[in-house]
């Protein structure tokens, strides 16, 4: 009897097995993982090489700028660009200093703000329903095909009209009116469970409770990735011609008016954007992590 009851379920147990879908195996041979990791490399060579150029720029001399056939290799490195860097920083009568201030303080206040209008408004779309929703999605995605360019003139007119031409405003409003932050914040929250929600509005929490404390740390890398898109593209805003004032302009616009003054300034100018790209690179590589995941499952692929 024992022996029948055994015999039972190893038949069941083998007709189980056969239900069930098999593993599908790659089927794929040394030579052709060898080529999608050659193909890999000459992609990620291909990305970094710009960047890696700037840096070898930064350290070319003078001479090696203009010589024919260019190189791309600095045969007699030096460090005299920063030096030259430094010392025309340090001999304006505006101190060097107060440019780093004015950019640190126009990025941190504009990427806070940012974070919290995107936040709330992306919440609104995602988690309640109102007459218009898919209109206002619709727009909000539509908004994002237009480019600074287009809008530079009817930008112009606006901040002139509110009368915050050459002042800090120039850069911090126009991208508080950016709907890229609810984009992206909306479609990470997308994937965030209703019944959560619903959860803590029985147990009596606010809305502006639920948004804050239970939705926005449930998609941390989503708006890791809104802080670090933010900050670097307000910390690379030189404002155009729309601040004069040189007390008020930002480290972006005083290196390029440093590098922009003739040839001989073309190390100069190397060494300025060397200088400036660091901070945006530093940010994305301590949250790159979040980064990579936010592009996994909010819908953006590129």
């Amino acid at each position: 009897m024992a022996e029948k009851t055994v015999t039972r379920h190893a038949a069941g147990r083998v007709r189980l097995r056969r239900l069930l879908p098999r593993p599908h195996r790659v089927n794929r041979s040394l030579g052709g993982n060898l080529l999608v990791l050659l193909v890999l490399v000459a992609m990620g060579a291909f990305m970094i090489l710009p960047m890696v150029y700037s840096v070898v720029n930064a350290f070319k001399p003078l001479e090696e700028f203009y010589i024919f056939p260019p190189r791309f290799i600095a045969i007699n490195p030096t460090g005299n660009n920063f030096l030259d860097l430094l010392e025309m920083a340090t001999g304006s009568w505006v101190p060097f200093s107060r440019y780093v201030f004015n950019s640190v303080f126009v990025s941190v206040v504009t990427t806070g703000l940012y974070l919290v209008i995107s936040g709330m408004c992306a919440y609104v779309l995602s988690k309640h329903e109102f007459f218009g929703k898919r209109t206002l999605n619709q727009v909000v995605v539509l908004s994002m095909m237009f480019t600074s360019t287009i809008m530079f003139i009817p930008q112009y007119v606006l901040l002139s009209k509110l009368g915050m031409i050459d002042t800090m405003l120039v850069i911090i409003v126009p991208q508080l009116g950016s709907t890229m932050g609810v984009f992206l914040l909306k479609q990470t929250m997308d994937s965030f469970p209703p019944s959560i929600i619903e959860s803590a509005r029985m147990e009596g929490c606010s809305e502006m409770g639920i948004c804050w404390r239970i939705v926005m740390p449930a998609v941390k890398p989503g708006w890791i990735t809104l802080i670090i898109f933010t900050f670097q593209a307000v910390w690379n805003n030189t404002a155009g011609n729309m601040i004069f004032t040189e007390s008020r302009k930002v480290l972006p616009t005083m290196l390029n008016q440093l590098a922009t003054g003739n040839i001989a300034r073309a190390g100069v100018g190397a060494a300025a954007s060397l200088f400036v790209m660091i901070p945006p690179i530093v940010v994305f590589i301590v949250s790159q992590s979040n980064v990579l995941e936010t592009m996994a499952h909010s819908g953006i692929k590129e």
